[in-house]
Formats: structure tokens, C-alpha cells, sequence
């Protein structure tokens, strides 16, 4: 998803989540000469959130805001609205070797427990008499709150609220078949990497389908406004706020498929230019 081409990176567990967007939303974010892969007015975009604990960059935590995916025949690849990470090194990384929209953000994490009761066949006359055979089961809710830094001033981005089941003592928790898969991107085209890139990321992991995570924005959002800041004279703060302001549209929109990779190893291969572009056609994020 982000950083060092060419370099590898890891971490115990990262949530793949798959929303339905609106086409005319993602848009904004796509280059002219791609073409996005959609159906009655949708495509497929979300986001990919992950703590990695083994990188040439370090311990870091990196959301990936995917704004929808465009034709590349005979597939088709991703594009990234947004990557907020809590690491400068990644960042810089992201945004001149791989050509990311990359942003520092911070990352506050609030685990609370969820108790339930879990009652057997003979659970309820058992617990009258005093004998009761209820099993106590836990879920840790994980609160992550993401917050864009730029120098002094920062913005709230999104709250994602993450159920995860404690495994105690449930030591033998299935966690999905081992897969090995790549997911190509296009990027580029920003301010800091004006080419069109094509990178691809080389995922081995265990795999599971979970509960989607419920996921909250800041109150109240600005109006969404087109990006040809040119045209209609836009300063550049508000191109930056209407680019955050389209990704937090792209977190709240419906998700359809939440996935959990567990044991991720992630390779990051060294993009490849499609196109050589002197200035971008689309602004900074």
C-alpha cells in the first residue's frame, strides 16, 4: 500500500475494508486519462488500515483511504485518495518514491473490553439454583482515532471502531487460510511525483472475513468542491480541505466486505513510470 519500493515491510494483524463509493466522488481524485471501473453510478474504494512493527521506516501505523478502482486491461488497479502515517520517514518515502498522496497524521488508540455472557443448553435453570454454567467471553473494542498533522494545525480525519475477539483461553481461534496475492496501483501525478506510476504490492498473510468496522467523521464536514482549483480560482488551503473533505467522504460511504489479514509480510515493488509529466494535473492533498 505505502513506502520504500523495492524494500519489505510487516505486522501481526491489518483490516482490508471494501466500500461501495460514489463515482462522482471518486472522480476528483482520478487522472483524466484513467478510466474508473464503476456500475450504476458506484465503484469499489475503502480502506486499509495496519500497524506495522517491521519496516526499513520503523514502527508505524498507515491508513490508506482507496478512493476507487480504474481500468487497466486485462485488470484493473487501485488509486489511493489519501496514505496517512504517524512516521516523517514514511511519508517522504511515500511521496517521492511511490508517489503517494502521503500525509503525517496521528494515531490515539482507546481499547476498552466488551464482556458477554454465552449460556448453554441447560445455562438458564442451572444459574437459578446457583450452579449456572455461563461462560464468559470478551471482545476488545479498539477505538482509533486518525488526526492530520500539517506543522502546527491539525484535523480530524475519522474514528474507526474495531471489534476483535480476545482469545481467552480460545487459543486455537481460526485465522484464515495462508494466501499469497498482489495488489497493483496506479499513483503519481501529485505534487511531489508528477509522473504516472505503477506499482504493484505483494501481500502473504492469513486471510478471514470479520465484522466491518464502524467508522465516524468530524462534525461538520465542509463542502465538497471540484478540484480544478485553476478554473475556479481556488486558493490552495481550500484544495487541501476539499481533498480531505473527499476522503472522509470515501470512509463514510457503505462497506460491503471487511477483511482481516493476520501474520501480514508485505513487499512493495519499485513503480514503474506510464507517463513523464513536467506539472501535475492534480494538486497536492
Amino acid at each position: 500500500m505505502a513506502i520504500h519500493p523495492g524494500f519489505s515491510k510487516a505486522g501481526k494483524v491489518a483490516l482490508y475494508q471494501l466500500h461501495l463509493v460514489k463515482a462522482e466522488t471518486v472522480r476528483a481524485f482520478i487522472p483524466k486519462e484513467l478510466r474508473l471501473v464503476e456500475a450504476f453510478g458506484y465503484t469499489l474504494g475503502g480502506f486499509f488500515l495496519a500497524n506495522y512493527d517491521d519496516s526499513p521506516a520503523g514502527v508505524f501505523d498507515e491508513l490508506v483511504v482507496i478512493a476507487g478502482i480504474v481500468w487497466n486491461p486485462p485488470t484493473s488497479c487501485a488509486w489511493a485518495a489519501r496514505v496517512l502515517v504517524n512516521s516523517e520517514e514514511a511519508c517522504h518515502h511515500g511521496r517521492k518514491e511511490v508517489g503517494l498522496p502521503s500525509q503525517v497524521a496521528r494515531f490515539s488508540k482507546r481499547i476498552t473490553p466488551v464482556p458477554r455472557q454465552t449460556k448453554d443448553k441447560f445455562g438458564g435453570f442451572l444459574n437459578m439454583i446457583g450452579v449456572g454454567t455461563t461462560i464468559c467471553h470478551s471482545k476488545d473494542c479498539m477505538d482509533v482515532q486518525v488526526t492530520e498533522v500539517v506543522g502546527p494545525a491539525s484535523s480530524d480525519i475519522c474514528n474507526i471502531k474495531l471489534l476483535t475477539d480476545v482469545p481467552t483461553p480460545k487459543f486455537n481461534k481460526w485465522m484464515g487460510p495462508s494466501i499469497t496475492m498482489s495488489l497493483p496501483s496506479f499513483s503519481g501525478q501529485t505534487e511531489y511525483n508528477p509522473n504516472l506510476l505503477k506499482y504493484s504490492c505483494r501481500l502473504a498473510c492469513r486471510v478471514r472475513a470479520v465484522r466491518p468496522a464502524k467508522v465516524s467523521g468530524p462534525s461538520p464536514l465542509k463542502k465538497e468542491r471540484n478540484h480544478d482549483s485553476e478554473s475556479r480560482g481556488f486558493t490552495a488551503e481550500e484544495v487541501v480541505d476539499n481533498a480531505r473533505n473527499l476522503s472522509i467522504s470515501v470512509m463514510l460511504s457503505k462497506p460491503i466486505l471487511a477483511l482481516e489479514f493476520n501474520f501480514l509480510e508485505m513487499q512493495v515493488e519499485a513503480p514503474i513510470i506510464l507517463s513523464n509529466n513536467t506539472t501535475s494535473s492534480l494538486p497536492a492533498a
